[in-house]
């Protein structure tokens, strides 16, 4: 059966420019993108490199336009050191003959140029954190001279960025605290829009949490989601945990965790040793700052409540005292105090699951493809307005 937004888009918009980063390893910003293109599915994109393996025909079946960098060796897999080359690439594109220009951004994406009276929509994913935020560089390892280049090259990319967000007629957040971002740093409005999340397969799993239940942390151990502190506040709290996933931070958090037999460190899992996980587990620990965070809101659809530091998306997502807690400590000391107040609490199961539902695809489908109409009206009010002007 035709869906009618995605047949009135294609009668608005007949030729669409979905412009994403990269496309070489699928994570949650292609996600994002392939929500899009269910609403827009004659889209062309067009990415700073494209690397065709890990995808599906739903990519692969339509153009897909690399820039010049595709051409550097090794750019499929390195892409992330040929930054500076980014804003270039994306203004390079020839979008002319478009009638809506969509932005997956988190670096250079929405920076095309695009043509005259063409509204530009840009699902913002975060404006650039290692161009505007010091803090976000200074805990990842790097030599000496990286950080010697690390100041000007900032104020570089802060100057690309904010000249950048000039280009989209009209902007969505993928949560709250990203849209008080752009207010901050590109000093513009942005409609919040949090990204789809497939809630619908967790809903239904049975929860088998027995008083002895090991708490959760899960996904990739980088410095920023500080998988650290949930290492020592169980310790300190003499409570099991599994630590489930991988990364450059592993080592530091085995050296945290010491040889305590309450911690558990499986590294990467499968799919079925997650779902495991998710069933059996008392509750999520997340102690970083994400701009959004799409495993606290899988976790309350499958039931399990989520325990998060009360900054970034996680106060979007996780409801204080109904499906989780929400702190203000960071500290090991923070997680521990929001651990013993979790335990005094008697939380709905329901409540988590039907909470969940509210990130679902069919959310994300609605309210974007609205926006996406309403830069449409949001030209031809630009134009009027210009006509108005002009005729004074």
């Amino acid at each position: 059966m035709a869906d009618p937004l995605v047949e009135q888009l294609r009668e608005r918009y007949p030729r669409v420019a979905v412009t994403h980063e990269w496309l070489a390893v699928p994570g949650g910003s292609e996600k994002v993108i392939e929500a899009i293109l269910r609403l827009v599915p004659h889209a062309e994109i067009f990415c700073s490199v494209y690397d065709p393996a890990p995808f599906d025909e739903f990519i692969t079946d339509r153009p897909v336009h690399p820039s010049f960098i595709q051409k550097i060796p090794k750019a499929t897999t390195q892409y992330p050191k040929l930054l500076p080359l980014m804003d270039t690439a994306f203004r390079r594109f020839d979008l002319s003959g478009f009638d809506l220009v969509i932005s997956s951004n988190h670096a250079c994406a929405k920076n095309v140029r695009t043509p005259a009276g063409v509204p530009h929509v840009c699902y913002c994913h975060t404006p650039m954190r290692y161009a505007w935020d010091p803090d976000f560089l200074l805990q990842e390892d790097l030599g000496p001279a990286a950080r010697a280049i690390v100041k000007p090259l900032t104020a570089y990319l802060r100057r690309v960025d904010a000249r950048g967000a000039k280009q989209p007629t009209l902007i969505a957040a993928n949560s709250s605290f990203v849209a008080q971002r752009v207010r901050d740093w590109w000093h513009r409005d942005a409609e919040v829009v949090h990204p789809p999340v497939e809630v619908e397969r967790f809903v239904t799993r049975e929860r088998r949490v027995g008083p002895d239940a090991p708490y959760l942390v899960f996904g990739r151990l980088v410095p920023y989601k500080r998988p650290d502190a949930a290492v020592e506040a169980c310790r300190k709290l003499g409570r099991r945990l599994v630590v489930a996933g991988d990364g450059r931070f592993m080592e530091h958090v085995r050296a945290a965790a010491g040889d305590d037999p309450n911690i558990d460190i499986r590294g990467r899992v499968s799919d079925t040793e997650a779902d495991e996980l998710m069933a059996t587990c008392r509750a999520l620990l997340f102690p970083g700052v994400e701009d959004f965070g799409i495993v606290p809101v899988e976790a309350q659809a499958a039931g399990m409540p989520v325990l998060a530091l009360g900054e970034g998306g996680a106060r979007d997502s996780v409801q204080d005292g109904v499906t989780g807690v929400l702190y203000d400590d960071p500290s090991a000391d923070g997680l521990a105090a929001a651990i013993e107040r979790f335990e005094s609490l008697a939380l709905d199961d329901a409540a988590l699951r039907a909470h969940a539902r509210d990130f679902g695809p069919e959310v994300f489908h609605a309210r974007f493809g609205a926006l996406l109409l309403q830069g449409f009206d949001a030209v031809s009010m630009k134009r009027d307005v210009a006509k108005t002007t002009g005729d004074r």
